[in-house]
């Protein structure tokens, strides 16, 4: 959630953002909204007043023995008290449409950020080199069907079409890379943290889930609670409704969790295999930074990704994402990119973002400065550090052998009991 003074001081600036990240603009309807509210917060304001002024009065009539003036004088306050209470309800309305609206507006992107689509996204560097074969290299449907490690079609006989089933060393890199990430993030200097996978609907909303993204969340009517489609939902909320101190600043948080988004299906190629399903892991980042320091968190964070796929070899690209690709709370993105050669295409694996205070607004997540001052509220990052089964996908196709097999990246090694290298099971 933006700030209303921003809205109110420079309204043209909202609405080209609305337009860039292409949500609707309701920036005048919120401008009408906010009059009536201040404008009824006002006439609450001078019926309050005049109620106190009444009541002084009621009781300097009884004190000077005027019985009949303050009988009037009561009864005129009986009236004001009605009339007051009938507009602290126009107030409640009027408050009610005024935040339904405000939620509504996206994130201003930053100044540096491409204006345009994705076709404008801005590739800033690559790393490493794309693997070469002798050989017409398979894709990771194919291998991991031959070694045993990914069965879409018993995936689908549980639950139904997009859900993966993993087996045999499919299931233990998957866990294994895991443990390998949370360890390469807690040696940074991350708090590891094993959330819930359910919020309920603050939750959802304080990250900007909701109301956006509500259609695409499997959710729990009863008990109003949804299944996380991402660790940034959990782990950001720690703090909502909090004041934290600013000697504690920045936070760095690091957990593991399923994450579950009902939109996959309707992406053509995208679908194949473990390319966009229901259902995956991922391992999160999320930082709790002052507001001066958070463009130099995002870019630390940034680092942070990368050191995951560089401790693994694997070819891949930072991207910095166009207005229209970004996500509706984010003022800035990075995406990193692997390489899959059995794909023949780059596969996005972190959305590296920073929310300035677009969340800490909508959490009331605030800090109080160490002198004092006016209370802030903090700035919100996070990173996918990062996702699987994409991360797989990456690593058996570029990991592939002419034999069929699938190598064991060095850095995992350990994390599977020293195996080297995946072989079709007898």
């Amino acid at each position: 959630m933006i700030d209303i003074n921003i809205i109110r001081e420079n309204p043209e600036l909202v609405k080209s953002a609305c337009a860039n990240k292409n949500e609707p603009d309701v920036v005048d309807e919120i401008l009408t909204a906010d009059a009536e509210r201040r404008a009824l917060q006002a006439e609450g304001d001078e019926l309050r007043h005049r109620q106190k002024e009444l009541s002084s009065q009621v009781g300097a009539a009884f004190a000077g023995g005027d019985r009949e003036l303050a009988e009037k004088l009561k009864a005129e306050a009986k009236a004001l008290s009605d009339s007051v209470k009938a507009l602290e309800e126009k107030q409640r309305e009027a408050e009610t449409r005024w935040s339904a609206l405000l939620i509504k507006v996206p994130n201003i992107p930053a100044d540096d950020v491409p204006v345009g689509d994705a076709s404008a996204n801005v590739i800033l560097r690559e790393w490493g080199s794309p693997p070469k074969f002798d050989f017409e290299p398979r894709d990771h449907i194919d291998l991991g069907d031959m070694l045993g490690m990914l069965d879409m079609e018993l995936g689908a006989k549980v639950a139904g079409s997009g859900f993966s089933l993993l087996a045999g060393d499919g299931a233990r890199m998957s866990r294994a890379l895991i443990a390998m990430m949370l360890d390469i993030h807690r040696e940074s200097g991350f708090l590891e943290i094993a959330p819930p996978f359910l919020a309920n609907r603050q939750a959802m909303t304080g990250t900007a889930q909701i109301p956006k993204l509500e259609g695409d969340m499997y959710h729990f009517p009863e008990e109003d609670l949804f299944l996380i489609p991402t660790a940034e939902v959990p782990i950001t909320n720690l703090h909502a409704g909090e004041m934290l101190r600013e000697e504690n600043l920045p936070i760095y948080y690091a957990g593991y969790t399923a994450n579950f988004r009902r939109e996959a299906g309707s992406y053509g190629a995208d679908t194949r295999g473990l390319l966009r399903v229901h259902q995956f892991d991922k391992v999160e980042l999320v930082k709790f930074s002052h507001p001066d320091k958070s463009w130099e968190e995002h870019e630390s964070l940034l680092a942070q990704a990368e050191k995951v796929l560089q401790a693994l070899e694997l070819h891949y690209r930072v991207v910095l994402l166009a207005t229209g690709d970004m996500s509706f709370a984010s003022a800035k993105v990075y995406d990193i990119e692997l390489w899959a050669p059995g794909e023949g295409r780059w596969l996005e694996v972190s959305s590296c973002s920073n929310f300035l205070d677009f969340q800490s607004r909508r959490a009331n997540i605030r800090f109080r400065p160490e002198s004092g001052g006016q209370v802030q509220f903090v700035h919100t990052l996070n990173a996918s550090g990062v996702a699987l089964p994409r991360l797989l996908v990456a690593i058996w196709e570029s990991y592939q052998t002419a034999r069929g097999t699938v190598q064991i990246p060095r850095a995992l090694r350990p994390y599977m009991h020293g195996q080297e290298e995946i072989s079709p099971r007898l």
